[in-house]
Order: C-alpha cells, then sequence, then structure tokens
C-alpha cells in the first residue's frame, strides 16, 4: 500500500505538485535519517547530508520512471549523498552499516531477554558482542546484504535493485552472510 501511494505522490510531484513532495519527505525523513546516520557520525552532519538527499531527489523526480519503488529510489540516493559528503571532507566511507555498534541488535537477541534475570543479561550482551563480531567480519557484500535484509527490512528485489545484482546473488549473500554469524555464535547458543 505505502509504495501505491508513494507512485501516486510521485505522479503529483512530477505533474508539479510540491507539496506531495512533503508528503514523501514526511513519509520517508527518519528512515533515510537513520541510513545516513550509519555514516556520518555528528548530528548536524546527518541532518545536512538527509536534506541534501531530498534535495537531490527532488530534482531528479522528473526523470524517475517509476520502475521501482521510490523509497528504493531514495535509498540509494541517500547513501551516494552521504558517501560523497564523507568523501568531500575527506573522510573514509566506511561500509554500508558504518559501525555496528548503532544497529539495533535487539530482534536478534530477543529469545534470550527476560527482564530481572542477571544471566539473561549477561548473556544478551554476550550475543551482541559476537553478533556484531561476526558481523564486521563479514566481506561488504554478505554484510551489506544482510544489513538491508534484517536491519532494515528491506524486500530481496529492494536489496537487488540497491547492491545492482540479482535477486538470487542476494539470496545467496543473505544466505551465506546468516550462515558464517550462526557458525561464529554458536558456542553461545550451545554453550560451550
Amino acid at each position: 500500500m505505502t509504495a501505491d501511494t508513494d507512485r501516486e505522490l510521485v505522479r503529483r510531484v512530477q505533474r508539479g505538485d510540491r507539496s506531495a513532495f512533503d508528503l514523501l519527505f514526511l513519509r520517508h525523513r527518519h528512515k533515510i535519517h537513520g541510513l545516513v546516520s550509519r555514516f556520518v557520525r555528528r548530528e548536524e552532519e546527518i541532518d545536512d547530508v538527509v536534506q541534501e538527499s531530498f534535495i537531490r531527489a527532488y530534482r531528479a523526480l522528473p526523470r524517475f520512471r517509476l520502475e521501482s519503488a521510490f523509497y528504493t529510489w531514495l535509498y540509494r540516493i541517500a547513501i551516494n549523498t552521504a558517501k560523497n559528503y564523507l568523501t568531500a571532507q575527506n573522510r573514509r566511507p566506511s561500509t554500508l552499516q558504518g559501525d555496528i555498534d548503532e544497529i539495533e541488535l535487539s530482534e536478534a537477541t530477543s529469545a534470550l531477554t527476560e527482564l530481572g534475570d542477571p544471566e539473561n543479561e549477561y548473556l544478551t550482551g554476550e550475543l551482541e558482542v559476537a553478533i556484531r563480531k561476526a558481523l564486521n567480519a563479514l566481506p561488504d557484500d554478505l554484510k551489506n546484504a544482510v544489513t538491508f535484509r534484517e536491519f532494515d527490512g528491506l524486500s530481496y528485489e529492494q536489496i537487488a535493485e540497491i547492491m545492482d545484482c540479482p535477486v538470487g546473488t542476494v539470496r545467496s549473500r543473505i544466505f551465506r552472510a546468516r550462515e558464517a554469524i550462526n557458525k561464529s555464535i554458536g558456542f553461545l547458543i550451545r554453550g560451550d
């Protein structure tokens, strides 16, 4: 439903309705802010990059052919804008998810979480560290694919479009990433 609504809003912007872009901005700004924050650390810089991403999207909308979802297209623009910003600041762009410490790992560790149980709290912390370490050890293509899927909730098709590869390749990368992570954290789950 969101994709259909986005598509209609894009059409309205392309017909000259600037207020439709305001709605697109309001709908997607938090997700884009979260994405950009994986590259850029300081809040004021994050806001600047988010704003620049939306400006670039607005300027490019007349050429957007609706062959992909608006959000997927916007995602690519934001990634490129963040990388360009860091390059202009003479800082090295990090991998897509940047410092894994900032990624919410609550879904991955929810099975171990029970309020008031110090042992489970300890195991949760250990599991978070192990997952973070396993993600950081992955090659960028696997790390980015699994991050898009598990932390950003993107579909395989959206990931394929962002990563500019076939859906089968995305599935393979995600499978291999999960397999490597499971192998890496298996000692915690087995209790070794």
